[in-house]
């Protein structure tokens, strides 16, 4: 569902924001096992997801790390499949989330900008904000689960 609605010839960026409400078991798994509930934020320019849960987890990643690579390693991807996430994210922006350095006498590195700290600080708050608006309802859902 788009949010936004377009003026004339200019394009316009689309949110898009919805929760889920998944039990972390299937329904033939041991009983007795917590229910997950996932919030999932996805900020689209264009046809592209500019800000999602799993870009924001590899910002946090490469903020603790200082790289690519060891984020990477970090959710089990590849170096490449992590970099053209990043790519697609700091094209949707108007200033870079991540930047990089490469190779030299202390080698490479890379760091979140502070638009990429920026970006981070505002998800979370989005989402801790959505749990606690939300708390109600989904005490109410998950009573509804079978045990």
């Amino acid at each position: 569902m788009s949010l936004s609605q377009s003026k004339g010839t200019e394009r316009q960026d689309e949110f898009l924001f919805y929760h889920c409400v998944t039990p972390s078991i299937a329904r033939h798994a041991a009983p007795n096992m917590p229910s997950k509930v996932q919030f999932r934020l996805r900020v689209l320019r264009d046809d592209q997801i500019a800000m999602g849960p799993g870009k924001i987890d590899l910002l946090e990643a490469i903020a603790q790390t200082g790289s690519i690579s060891a984020a990477a390693r970090h959710f089990g991807m590849s170096y490449r499949r992590a970099w053209l996430l990043i790519d697609e994210m700091n094209r949707a922006l108007r200033q870079p989330a991540v930047v990089t350095a490469t190779g030299g006498n202390h080698g490479g590195g890379t760091v979140l900008t502070d638009v990429g700290r920026d970006i981070v600080r505002h998800y979370r708050s989005i989402e801790q904000t959505a749990r606690l608006a939300a708390a109600e309802d989904i005490a109410a859902l998950t009573r509804l689960l079978a045990p």
